[in-house]
């Protein structure tokens, strides 16, 4: 009989799915450490894995490990390449949370935009006349450049368009596939498209090196808003915090940092174009109960040899 582990805490939905399933064990560990599930790898066939680090070295606990299920759709913190020396496949779950995470950046850019930190302070701490400064803007009419234009950028593309604004996605990805119908227009060239948008939300994976650095943010309109609720990484931390505090860039809305929780000196933490959330984009109360019963799902289809190939991120290294 299989048995799982579960690493992270697990909307209680899954659990129920896990118990109606007499076929499969499983062991829970609520914290989200790589330290505090190690101990249990040696005993598992599968794991259901959260937002902590999985690691070589406990790929290499893991003798018995036959699937690993994110419980959603980044993969970052995981080694794939130990993974696939394995041949171990590993698998995220379906469109569960791209609605969340695209309400996430329109909160952001609607937060920005109506500079909701400056005028919450001026209401608890003073002063009231702040709002005699007409430092909000409307985004009726502005431009909306989205960078990655999968299922969260559509969502947020279609969001925006109720709020009147112009809206172009960058995607080289798209472009040789085949650009999706709507009324979205393609933007080929991502330079020119930084210089057009006064409002950028970027949607993209993690790579090798920033998407967004300070050739980029120079680039820029200066009273430009951008928004991040991709990963950390994806724009240079350290690039973003001197334009802001160089006054070259508008105002920012991030979900996502190169290290989490950021340290308490972080220098956008001391910024008040800044709105700032705890990787929340995703996890609203629906999301969680769809995440958890689709990794879950993903491992009890596995071993039942249901597992649709589309949601296994290396089925190229797999044999």
């Amino acid at each position: 009989m299989p048995h799982i582990l579960i690493a992270g805490k697990l909307h209680p939905a899954g659990l129920a799915l896990l118990d109606r399933t007499p076929s499969l064990t499983y062991t829970h560990v609520e914290e989200v450490s790589e330290a505090s599930y190690q101990p249990y790898l040696a005993d598992a066939d599968a794991m259901v894995i959260r937002t902590q680090p999985m690691s070589a070295g406990s790929i290499a606990l893991a003798t018995r490990m036959q699937i690993v299920s994110r419980h959603g759709v980044g993969y970052d913190a995981v080694d794939l390449s130990a993974l696939n020396a394995r041949q171990i496949p590993l698998c995220i779950v379906g469109d569960v949370n791209s609605v969340s995470v695209a309400e996430h950046a329109m909160m952001f850019i609607l937060a920005a935009a109506k500079k909701l930190i400056q005028a919450d302070s001026s209401v608890r701490n003073g002063p009231w006349e702040w709002r005699n400064k007409l430092q909000a803007v409307e985004i009726s009419g502005r431009r909306l450049l989205i960078i990655g234009y999968g299922r969260i950028g559509r969502h947020l593309a279609r969001m925006a368009s109720g709020f009147n604004m112009e809206i172009r996605a960058y995607d080289p990805f798209l472009e040789t596939k085949g650009w999706p119908a709507g009324n979205v227009k393609a933007a080929p060239d991502l330079n020119e498209a930084l210089g057009w948008a006064d409002v950028i939300s970027v949607h993209a994976p993690k790579a090798d090196r920033p998407l967004i650095g300070s050739a980029e943010i120079a680039l820029m309109k200066r009273e430009a808003i951008l928004i991040n609720t991709a990963r950390g990484g994806v724009i240079e931390e350290s690039a973003l915090a001197a334009a802001l505090a160089e006054g070259r860039i508008g105002a920012i809305g991030t979900d996502v940092f190169d290290e989490e929780p950021p340290c308490r000196t972080h220098p956008l933490l001391r910024l008040e174009q800044v709105v700032l959330t705890p990787h929340i984009a995703g996890l609203t109360i629906q999301a969680a109960e769809r995440m958890a019963i689709s990794s879950v799902q993903n491992i009890i289809d596995y071993f039942a040899g249901t597992l649709s190939p589309e949601l296994i991120v290396n089925k190229d290294h797999l044999q």
